[in-house]
C-alpha cells in the first residue's frame, strides 16, 4: 500500500475537482439545450460519458458561443426584476433604493445626501 502525503492528495483534488465539475456542467448543459434534438443529445451524452476528458473538451469546443433562447429569457427576466426593484413608484421606494445603493457603495455620501435632499424637498408634507 502506497502512503500518500497531504500535498499529493491536495494536488490530485486541485486537478480532479475542476475537471469533474466541467464534466458535470457539460452533462447538465446537454440536457438543458433546446436547440439539440433527441438523437443529437444522445450522441453527445454518449461521447461525454464514455470519453469524459476528450468528449467534454470536444463538446465545449463545438458548442455554439451565443446564449441559447432559454438563457436569453432568463437574463431578460433577471433584468426586469432588477429594473422593477430599482424603479420605485413613490418617494419611499426611491429613498429605499437610494439607501440600498449607498449601502452597497454605488453612491458616495455627497451623492446620497444630494439625492435625498432632492427627494425630500420635492415631496409635499402631509398634515398629521
Amino acid at each position: 500500500m502506497v502512503a500518500t502525503t497531504f500535498w499529493e492528495t491536495f494536488f490530485l483534488f486541485l486537478l480532479f475537482l475542476p475537471l469533474a465539475m466541467t464534466w458535470g456542467f457539460a452533462l447538465i448543459d446537454i440536457f438543458r439545450r433546446d436547440d439539440l434534438g433527441g438523437f443529437s443529445k444522445a450522441l453527445w451524452l454518449t461521447c461525454v460519458i464514455f470519453l469524459p476528458f476528450f468528449g467534454t473538451l470536444i463538446y465545449l469546443i463545438a458548442r455554439p458561443a451565443g446564449a441559447t433562447q432559454q438563457e436569453r429569457a432568463m437574463m431578460e427576466e433577471a433584468n426586469r426584476d432588477f429594473a422593477a426593484k430599482y424603479t420605485p413608484t413613490n418617494g419611499v421606494g426611491e429613498l429605499s433604493a437610494l439607501a440600498d445603493l449607498h449601502d452597497r457603495g454605488k453612491l458616495t455620501d455627497g451623492e446620497f445626501a444630494a439625492e435625498k435632499a432632492r427627494l425630500l424637498g420635492s415631496q409635499t408634507a402631509v398634515p398629521a
